[in-house]
């Protein structure tokens, strides 16, 4: 059942910040709000110090077995946007609310496609590798295999939520064509040129030179790019993902891209991270890869305090809704 009783005052809260490498507790002392607070980094630090938490702030460190061991716990904030690792009904019956950062990483992540993008078409990977081996590339007859340019070129994004309108407005700065699809296809979105329900999927993979996830996933969206999806883009569009590597059916993907059946691939994401040392993918020339950076930025942890603060206003002054709210 549900703990009845008030949020506790600021002078009795008790925040625990959870993450591997993000420096929250640094940077929530900066701001000088006398919360008592403290930062562990890895399971064994989380599982002693959470007796004592009121708020928990964390995302890759969580289990729900960790429930348990959280007597006072009141308040979950999670520091990624994603929240499919909680189990809400174990803690809507506990009483414990539950609030993402969605939209934290807005700008980051759509930077990042838009970089990603720019990678691919002007072969800046292939640039780097030449540069490692000291050789100096020279100028290339063959037309379809040369570097390329985004303007003109037609962006498919599936998802066009927080981020995908804003890769929406960035690739309209290119001069490109924007196709998107989402859930609500009635509600018009800045930037986007034809703006489809994901029923008409098809038809954007059929249209796009890259096609960019940036949807969360779901139950509708995991393996949204499966071998059927992969045989409807052009053989010279580029998948780009920086949404969840469950998203693409990898084995499909790597099928595809070994035989040339689409030009190349951007992937931020896979389905077991860190990507396993002896994953073909590395050796594919044809893909590029960030290790799960696309949301990392000099601004995230402030992003998420700011997230934060806001949602402990609330609880201490007894409002139902969060900025985020999940649970």
């Amino acid at each position: 059942m549900p703990r009845a009783g008030s949020f506790p005052a600021r002078d009795a809260l008790n925040v625990c910040f959870a993450h591997v490498a993000y420096q929250m507790a640094a940077r929530f002392t900066a701001r000088g709000t006398g919360i008592r607070h403290a930062q562990v980094w890895s399971r064994d630090e989380l599982l002693d110090a959470l007796p004592h938490a009121d708020v928990l702030v964390v995302s890759g460190l969580w289990r729900n077995d960790l429930l348990d061991h959280a007597a006072r716990l009141r308040f979950i904030q999670s520091i990624g946007a994603g929240y499919n690792q909680f189990d809400l009904d174990a803690l809507r019956a506990r009483g414990i609310r539950l609030a993402s950062a969605s939209g934290v990483n807005r700008v980051a992540v759509s930077e990042h496609a838009i970089a990603l993008m720019l990678g691919l078409a002007r072969q800046l990977h292939t640039g780097r590798d030449h540069q490692r081996r000291h050789h100096w590339r020279q100028m290339i007859g063959d037309i379809a295999a040369r570097e390329d340019e985004l303007a003109g070129k037609t962006v498919g994004i599936i998802g066009a939520g927080s981020i995908g309108g804003r890769v929406a407005r960035l690739a309209k700065a290119f001069e490109m064509h924007v196709i998107a699809t989402r859930r609500d296809a009635a509600r018009a979105v800045a930037h986007v040129d034809q703006l489809l329900p994901t029923s008409r999927l098809a038809e954007l993979l059929a249209a796009a030179d890259f096609v960019v996830l940036t949807c969360p996933l779901t139950d509708e969206t995991r393996n949204i790019i499966d071998g059927a999806a992969l045989g409807r883009m052009k053989p010279s569009a580029f998948l780009v993902n920086v949404a969840r590597g469950a998203c693409v059916d990898e084995s499909a993907l790597l099928e595809a891209l070994g035989a040339g059946r689409i030009a190349g691939a951007a992937l931020d994401t896979f389905v077991d991270e860190p990507l396993a040392g002896d994953s073909p993918f590395w050796d594919l020339d044809n893909v590029l890869i960030t290790p799960h950076t696309a949301g990392e930025t000099r601004r995230y942890e402030e992003n998420v305090l700011d997230i934060l603060m806001a949602n402990l206003d609330r609880l201490g002054r007894g409002e139902p809704a969060l900025v985020n709210q999940i649970a």
